[in-house]
């Protein structure tokens, strides 16, 4: 059964990819620069724990990043994994820290098994437009708009039966 699902996986992982355009853009450690903002949780005395994540200005287009979101929204922790790490996209390196945080959020502060966890919100919007001004000829400019977006993830704790 296990098997299965992951020669599933697979096939998933393997048709995203072909179908995904194939230039990459590879980013450092040392580019990447966001603040992760961790959102305390209102809903402790609640029998449905959950762990929220928040990265703000992350330098990057709203539609590219939900891109990656629209992919992962409702998997299991281990499965979401698997998927960021292969995907080929850029903004899937902020997306499995944030889901790497999420998780280490549930299983140190609220004491949640990392293996019952699954995503049960995932949302970005849009940030702060910052905007440059480029010289052009005959003393004219052109506008440059930096895009940001703030990215927001929610891990909860699947219903045991």
């Amino acid at each position: 059964m296990f098997f299965y699902s992951i020669l599933r996986l697979r096939l998933f992982l393997l048709i995203l990819y072909y179908t995904s355009p194939r230039h990459l853009s590879f980013i450092g450690k040392g580019e990447l620069s966001f603040m992760i903002k961790k959102i305390k949780n209102e809903n402790l005395e609640k029998s449905d724990k959950e762990a929220k994540v928040l990265a703000q200005h992350i330098r990057m287009s709203v539609f590219k990043a939900r891109r990656v979101i629209d992919q992962i929204r409702g998997r299991s922790y281990e499965e979401t994994l698997m998927i960021l790490e292969l995907m080929p996209y850029r903004a899937s390196y902020p997306v499995l820290k944030l889901v790497y945080s999420a998780a280490a959020n549930a299983s140190n502060n609220m004491g949640l098994n990392e293996a019952d966890l699954f995503i049960s919100k995932a949302e970005v919007n849009e940030g702060a437009i910052t905007k440059k001004l480029r010289p052009r000829a005959r003393g004219r400019s052109y506008l440059i708009k930096k895009t940001t977006c703030h990215i927001k993830i929610v891990l909860k704790e699947k219903a045991k039966l």
